[in-house]
């Protein structure tokens, strides 16, 4: 019987005050709201102590709680490669207030105003691939939604902006893997009541 290959397991941190309202959270560090800290407990409940091999936490409290609620707090490495998307200017604004500056924007084409490029980002989140490619087990990554959704598009190798396809609810629960050798999505933007834990 062939040896299972390893999987990435997503976590995008709880909700906060920003994400609730739709504003760019990059770099700012917004901690959890009550529905936040719920949901991030509900994930460590669901996961019922399941060991990872290696367990990366973005620096941002947001990221940080999250991962401490769930029960991984003692046992994450800090990776500055996890942090958001530098939203720059558009740091705080959402998405009807930019286009009422510059009609037509798209995070995903034209970026942030003095903030980092998809490509940045990109280049950013292939560095976390291929720490984890490396490790012999399972991978979990909490972190944000944009980077992971870049993170994502790079598994799969397209092009970093190509994260625009992969909505990503907070609190979620997502599982990178293989199909053979291919990386694939195994599960996507899932509510951790509804994870399968059982590996494939």
């Amino acid at each position: 019987m062939t040896a299972r290959r390893h999987e990435i397991w997503l976590f995008r941190h709880g909700e906060t005050t920003w994400s609730e309202n739709g504003q760019h959270t990059g770099r700012t560090d917004m901690p959890l709201n009550a529905a936040g800290r719920r949901r991030a407990l509900a994930i460590g409940r669901r996961l019922s102590g399941r060991r990872f091999a290696l367990v990366l936490c973005s620096p941002l409290d947001r990221a940080v709680e999250t991962c401490r609620l769930a029960g991984y707090g003692d046992v994450a490495e800090v990776s500055d490669d996890l942090m958001e998307w530098d939203y720059g200017e558009d740091e705080g604004l959402r998405t009807v207030e930019i286009q009422k500056q510059r009609p037509g924007w798209s995070l995903w084409r034209d970026g942030p105003a003095a903030g980092e490029t998809v490509a940045d980002v990109g280049v950013r989140t292939q560095r976390v691939i291929a720490r984890s490619k490396v490790v012999d087990g399972d991978v979990a990554l909490f972190a944000h939604g944009h980077v992971l959704r870049v993170l994502t598009a790079c598994w799969l190798g397209l092009q970093p902006d190509a994260g625009r396809l992969f909505a990503l609810g907070t609190a979620s629960v997502s599982v990178l893997g293989f199909e053979h050798d291919t990386p694939v999505i195994n599960k996507w933007n899932q509510d951790s009541h509804l994870i399968d834990l059982e590996p494939r």
